[in-house]
């Protein structure tokens, strides 16, 4: 009784949640002293006292830190239909999100405000030093930038020379930097995932979602990254410019592949893979024979014919470290947990606790580095600016109408 309370007290601090079970074991260990000889002696039986104490209060003077601490990806909408995905720190207030908007978009701080928009329609004018996240890291509701009478911003799509800036600036960019970039912003997610946030997510994603933070944001950023690809073909207005983006990504979809990024591999393809951009037939036309056939060959790799077996022959042969394809995960161990009892005639069902645990460890494995693979390179300030803030169009209605809009249909 008094190793195991040892051992609990020990995992007290990296396992916040086992104080419950703390409290409960000293009630026990108390009632067992009581019944037989005590081998402690006053110092041991304080020392540990202290040491209990002690990692009480470190716990909560470093959960507070990590929250200061932790990176998140900050959506901060422009209009309606558009955003401009931020990664912020835990603690970030208000007057620092705008700073980074105004800059961003060249508009004057002074003539901008940040409304949270709350779930039940309301709204909610940020004062400056007011924090934009809870202590769960979840913002205060969806965040919009404002001139100061409540109206939109701008509408990124209409002004023509703006646009023809826009892909300049992107096809500007060298592609392999562009790879390191996003595979650097993913890595630095991914590295902090611990492995019990898949069982968090699948089992009960809805009353633990603070335990999830890491892992809903790798999720987030697949997404954020295919619609940027939708949003920077979608918002070319020249044919021939729009050949050559569509080449580009095309290319830093293979370089995400050699860095082991899957995450970003997945997205990007996706997002030239989605109806609206792949129905720009007289754009894949005017592709390069070269060009198209190595997107065929990168499209494979995600065809999910057969459990996805192109995209986990291919994942098996990576050295680690490695970033895979979450939702892939997510949907094996959402599978074994439905497709499986956890408990039959009231004993647990260990085969299917190994069968989570298995596809669990897989997280731990990707995160090592044994051979001295590293993932992260160096890439310029330029492009690493120009990835750390996406500007995305999250409507799809309006990426549909962009889509019609270059191409009508016929």
């Amino acid at each position: 009784m008094k190793t195991l309370y040892r051992y609990v007290l020990d995992d007290l601090y990296e396992h916040p949640s086992l104080e419950k079970d703390v409290r409960e074991l000293q009630k026990l260990y108390q009632l067992h002293r009581t019944h037989t000889v005590d081998n402690y002696s006053p110092q041991r039986k304080s020392k540990a006292l202290f040491h209990q104490s002690s990692l009480k209060e470190n716990r909560l003077q470093s959960r507070g830190t990590q929250r200061e601490n932790k990176e998140v990806l900050c959506h901060v909408y422009i209009t309606m239909d558009s955003f401009l995905s931020m990664r912020a720190h835990g603690g970030v207030v208000a007057q620092e999100l705008l700073q980074a908007v105004a800059e961003r978009m060249d508009v004057p701080l002074g003539e901008l405000v940040l409304v949270a928009v709350t779930y039940n329609g309301g709204r909610l004018l940020l004062q400056p030093q007011d924090r934009v996240f809870s202590d769960s890291l979840r913002p205060v509701g969806r965040l919009h930038v404002c001139r100061k009478d409540l109206g939109e911003v701008l509408n990124p799509f209409t002004d023509n020379s703006e646009l023809q800036q826009r892909t300049a600036r992107m096809l500007s960019l060298n592609t392999w930097d562009v790879a390191v970039a996003l595979t650097n912003f993913d890595w630095t997610i991914f590295a902090s995932i611990h492995e019990q946030e898949l069982v968090y997510f699948t089992f009960s994603r809805h009353s633990s979602s603070s335990h999830t933070v890491a892992l809903e944001l790798l999720l987030q950023r697949c997404n954020e990254v295919q619609l940027w690809v939708m949003t920077e073909v979608l918002l070319c207005p020249t044919l021939c410019k729009r050949v050559q983006l569509i080449k580009k990504f095309i290319k830093i979809a293979a370089h995400c592949k050699a860095q082991r990024n899957l995450n970003c591999f997945f997205a990007i393809i996706m997002g030239l893979t989605t109806a609206a951009v792949s129905r720009l037939s007289q754009t894949w036309e005017k592709m390069p024979g070269k060009f198209k056939k190595l997107f065929t060959e990168l499209e494979t790799v995600t065809d999910p014919s057969l459990n996805h077996k192109a995209y986990r022959d291919s994942f098996k042969k990576m050295k680690a470290p490695k970033i895979p394809f979450p939702p892939l995960l997510l949907k094996d161990i959402t599978f074994i947990h439905e497709g499986n009892k956890t408990f039959h005639d009231n004993l647990v069902n260990f085969e299917k606790l190994h069968m989570i645990a298995e596809t669990v460890r897989l997280i731990r494995q990707c995160q090592k580095d044994p051979m001295g693979n590293g993932i992260t390179q160096k890439s310029s300030t330029e492009v690493r600016a120009y990835i750390d803030d996406l500007h995305i169009i999250d409507n799809q209605q309006t990426l549909f109408e962009l889509s019609h809009r270059l191409e009508p249909r016929a």
